[in-house]
């Protein structure tokens, strides 16, 4: 998938994700403009300026943004206090994005990332350092797949949840919205709404409290 180089980009969100996707930008020949992040001390970021209101930007409508945040319900709700900005994504050059695949604006893809045919990549998501999604999975917005967690064909991940580091999922699983998948868990059932699951086979240990 290539990146819209075009526009300059806006990254809200300056600790160590912004500092990655600042990257993921510079790699491919894009420009970035400038950090927002509310942390008053923070100035810069990887030698650029940090501000702290997104309404203080000049020539907004000729910039577009990037939730650079890990925290996927933080995400949300930046999103929805800004609905009316223009989001681009960024896509490590290393990636390997199938042509038939579908990635969401907003959305950041790490290096190494394995993305098969006819996927579906929500909006605000993030596809962490290798993490591998294989054909017709189905991934809602604002989710996260860690570093080195792998889908199996036709998974489907609900809003907002977070695979942790390592786990694997096997094909035909359906995980619901804003749950925790721990790091390493083997995923072999379905998974309810806001259910935590750790374990190898993986295993519901609690489900979070949820509006």
């Amino acid at each position: 998938m290539k990146m819209n180089l075009n526009k300059p980009f806006v990254l809200v969100g300056a600790s160590g994700h912004g500092m990655v996707v600042a990257e993921i930008i510079e790699d491919n020949g894009g420009v970035l403009s400038i950090f927002v992040d509310a942390v008053p001390e923070l100035q810069e970021q990887s030698g650029y300026k940090v501000v702290q209101h997104i309404d203080t930007i000049p020539d907004i409508e000729e910039k577009q943004f990037i939730i650079s945040i890990g925290n996927n319900s933080t995400r949300k709700k930046v999103t929805e206090l800004h609905p009316n900005v223009r989001y681009g994504t960024a896509v490590h050059p290393s990636a390997q994005i199938s042509k038939r695949a579908a990635i969401g604006e907003g959305t950041v893809v790490m290096a190494g990332v394995c993305v098969n045919s006819k996927a579906s990549i929500g909006k605000h998501c993030i596809l962490n350092t290798r993490c591998s999604i294989d054909h017709e999975c189905v991934i809602e917005d604002y989710v996260h797949v860690s570093p080195g967690a792998s889908l199996a064909g036709n998974v489907a991940v609900g809003e907002g949840t977070h695979i942790g580091t390592g786990a694997a999922i096997i094909q035909n699983i359906t995980i619901g919205k804003w749950c925790t998948i721990g790091a390493g868990a083997v995923v072999l059932h379905d998974v309810p709404d806001y259910a935590t699951v750790v374990g190898v086979p993986g295993r519901v240990i609690k489900i979070n409290p949820h509006e």
